[in-house]
């Protein structure tokens, strides 16, 4: 009886051992994805060199991945709307995802504060830099200062 019990053992572990070797050899056939904040680092680097369309690829993939990312919809809205053929109508509703999911997001102010100026809003601008002065707690902050000589030349030109 003892020898019947090892020799099933002895049996199951060859299966088992038969079975890890074959799992071993077959291995990942999916190519893993680059994860959110690679695509974030790529998508910065798309922005430095101001291709449009490699930044926009990586953050709309990384919205999906990551959807409640206030960052990722910042960038997206900035690359619509520096575009060659700026989208603003995309670049507003990626400012404003950023912001309802963080209100005090200084680069979303900042950014949707210059497409209020592109699309002829120089009010909703002026409302950008008064939420930011909040935000900041001052009016030396970098966006504060970006967005309030934004709105000091569009009133110069105009």
């Amino acid at each position: 009886m003892k020898n019947i019990i090892i020799s099933a053992l002895l049996a199951t572990a060859g299966l088992a051992a038969g079975h890890l070797s074959f799992a071993a050899d077959v291995g990942p056939t999916v190519a893993t994805q680059p994860s959110t904040s690679e695509r974030l680092v790529k998508a910065r680097d798309a922005i430095k060199n101001k291709d449009w369309q490699r930044a926009l690829t990586e953050l709309n993939a990384a919205a999906k991945s990551d959807p409640r990312n206030p960052d990722i919809h910042t960038l997206l809205g900035y690359s619509y709307r520096k575009q060659s053929t700026p989208d603003l109508p995309r670049a507003f509703e990626h400012y404003k995802t950023a912001l309802s999911l963080n209100p005090k997001h200084k680069g979303a102010l900042e950014y949707i504060g210059e497409a209020y100026l592109m699309d002829k809003k120089p009010a909703e601008a002026e409302k950008q830099l008064a939420e930011l002065e909040k935000v900041c707690g001052n009016k030396t902050c970098e966006e504060y200062t970006d967005l309030s000589k934004a709105i000091n030349d569009y009133k110069a030109k105009g």
